[in-house]
């Protein structure tokens, strides 16, 4: 019997380690890359914001590795900044979307079939709209800025997270415990507080680290066509916006280099929600 429990793992058992090993590791380096773009803002400073006629436009170089823009501004700076803020945006956004969700799935489930089929209802009208006209309009009549970017991804982008949550919630209406805690007589409301929700604590990470990039991409577009973050303020949808006058100039690097820092952090996040999904779902555990 020992020798048969000290038996070596399989190769396809091997091959899934070394793909939960890669898949945290990779996940791991972007959070740290993530941390290390939030703490450069405070080591910058106010350098990338500030004005400096004397090196107006010029292409990058060891003293500018990403140039600068037409008020002498360095890019590189300057996208660090915008990524932070970014950051936070999505951060503020994707978590009331969450919370929307939360809230929305719980109601379906917990208050009779009439709640759920308005959610239902809610859910359907919402992912048949356009995405990204509903977004303008909402922006639009907030008067834009930030808070109105915020709010615009926030009720826009729970949709899709509400039917997940409330798939789960209706196959753990079934479950033992469940059904002994409705056999002592208590609330829905009670349940739903007490066995629900702590169940939905790892889905609401994911869904949370997931709707990241949603919401940095799509405040980006906003302000990239208008309807977003001010233009004083160092976004990375305003720094596309201006570059866009400048690249037919020849000043390629205006547009390319906050692009890709753009693409990098989506990619972070997507790493970090793979890892988190990794962590938090027990049947990945048991492929």
């Amino acid at each position: 019997m020992s020798a048969i429990l000290d038996l070596p793992p399989s190769a396809p058992e091997r091959a899934r380690d070394g793909h939960r090993i890669r898949t945290l590791f990779v996940a791991v380096l972007a959070a740290l890359g993530l941390t290390a773009v939030l703490l450069s803002t405070h080591i910058y400073g106010r350098y990338g914001i500030n004005a400096d006629f004397s090196t107006r436009l010029l292409g990058p170089s060891w003293s500018h590795l990403a140039g600068t823009d037409q008020l002498g501004r360095d890019m590189f700076a300057r996208t660090l900044h915008g990524l932070a803020l970014s950051f936070w945006v999505g951060l503020i956004a994707a978590s009331l979307s969450v919370v929307i969700a939360m809230l929305l799935a719980l109601f379906a489930t917990t208050c009779g079939r009439l709640a759920d089929e308005a959610v239902s209802f809610l859910v359907d009208a919402a992912m048949g709209l356009p995405h990204l006209v509903l977004l303008i309009l909402v922006s639009f009549s907030l008067g834009g800025g930030t808070t109105a970017v915020i709010i615009a991804v926030a009720v826009t982008h729970w949709p899709r997270l509400t039917r997940i949550l409330r798939a789960e919630l209706l196959q753990l209406r079934h479950a033992e415990f469940v059904q002994i805690s409705r056999q002592f007589g208590k609330s829905w409301f009670y349940i739903g507080r007490h066995h629900f929700l702590p169940h939905l604590v790892p889905q609401l990470l994911v869904g949370l680290v997931l709707l990241f990039p949603h919401a940095i991409l799509h405040e980006a577009g906003l302000t990239f066509i208008g309807f977003g973050l001010e233009p004083s303020k160092p976004a990375i949808g305003v720094l596309l916006s201006d570059s866009m006058r400048y690249l037919t100039g020849g000043k390629w690097w205006l547009g390319l280099f906050p692009g890709l820092a753009l693409l990098l952090v989506v990619l972070c996040f997507d790493a970090i929600g793979n890892g988190l999904r990794l962590l938090t779902d027990p049947r990945q555990e048991q492929t």
